[in-house]
């Protein structure tokens, strides 16, 4: 792992929870409610198709704006995961087979929506012999049908180190196939303790071997360090990301991996100016970012 070299104080400048008393929240973290008519045709389209959206599984704190300006990050395989991370609000179980309806009723939401740049996500499915691969494959093909002229990303799982199952996802030749790391390797046992920070670093490197265009994102405030996140930006640009992705941990609820701190803007803009400093393409990097946050503006 690249050892970045930094004379400022571990988390200079952030609000942190040594204490573990409540922080409160700050001001550039709070969104309106929703109230534009689009969010709420949005919603009702989805719910029409019987889609499922990690903007709402998740809970992300983006979906008024995004709904409202016609945009969703499907979510296909089920609501259901496999996994059980402790940041994440997807409810962890034994999932049912994929549906073969979903990718003709992703397409045809897409299509609805009038989308130019399409991103499907899923739960993990370690219960399936290709991880879900081939329900990927399908729904980018179904989607490349529907909307010739769109682009596509996919927010992947790590397919627990399968060769095959990724190369099934990228003969469907998606635009962009995303992988999270989520945070620094030293979490990994707290955070992600069924994931493997290696294996995730060698999914993109193999995309990116493969002339494919690899993204990646983490969080902060799960008790990281500001080295640490450096850290994790130089093992992607060794890795050969292109795309980046930084944003603040907001803990679903109290049963969830504590909140250690609060990043500032500031903060933010300095972890993007390391990241490009290091040759990353894009680094877009903010307290409300999330892997599919203005996800078009990178196609």
């Amino acid at each position: 792992m690249t050892q970045p070299n930094s004379s400022a104080p571990p988390n200079a400048g952030n609000e942190s929870n040594e204490g573990n008393a409540p922080l409160r929240k700050p001001a550039w973290l709070r969104r309106p409610l929703a109230s534009d008519r689009r969010f709420f045709t949005t919603s009702a389209l989805l719910n029409e198709q019987g889609l499922s959206t990690v903007c709402k599984e998740a809970n992300c704190p983006n979906r008024q704006e995004c709904f409202s300006s016609g945009t969703a990050t499907f979510l296909i395989l089920g609501e259901t995961c496999t996994r059980n991370c402790r940041f994440c609000n997807i409810h962890p179980g034994q999932p049912g087979a994929p549906d073969p309806t979903e990718p003709q009723r992703v397409a045809q939401a897409a299509q609805t929506l009038e989308l130019r740049h399409v991103v499907v996500t899923s739960v993990t499915r370690d219960d399936l012999a290709d991880g879900g691969s081939a329900q990927f494959a399908a729904v980018i093909e179904a989607l490349r049908h529907a909307l010739p002229q769109s682009t596509v990303e996919v927010l992947i799982p790590d397919f627990q180190g399968r060769g095959d199952a990724l190369r099934t996802v990228m003969d469907a030749k998606p635009h962009i196939i995303n992988h999270n790391v989520e945070t620094h390797p030293a979490l990994y046992a707290q955070v992600r303790p069924q994931a493997d920070y290696t294996q995730s670093l060698e999914l993109l490197r193999r995309v990116n071997d493969s002339g494919m265009t690899a993204k990646s994102g983490l969080m902060v405030g799960l008790g990281e360090t500001d080295d640490q996140v450096r850290e994790v930006l130089a093992d992607l640009r060794t890795a050969g990301c292109s795309i980046v992705t930084i944003g603040q941990y907001l803990p679903p609820t109290r049963q969830h991996h504590r909140l250690d701190r609060y990043v500032t803007p500031e903060q933010f803009e300095a972890y993007a100016a390391y990241g490009k400093s290091l040759g990353l393409k894009h680094v877009f990097s903010g307290p409300l970012v999330r892997s599919s946050y203005h996800a078009a503006s990178f196609a």
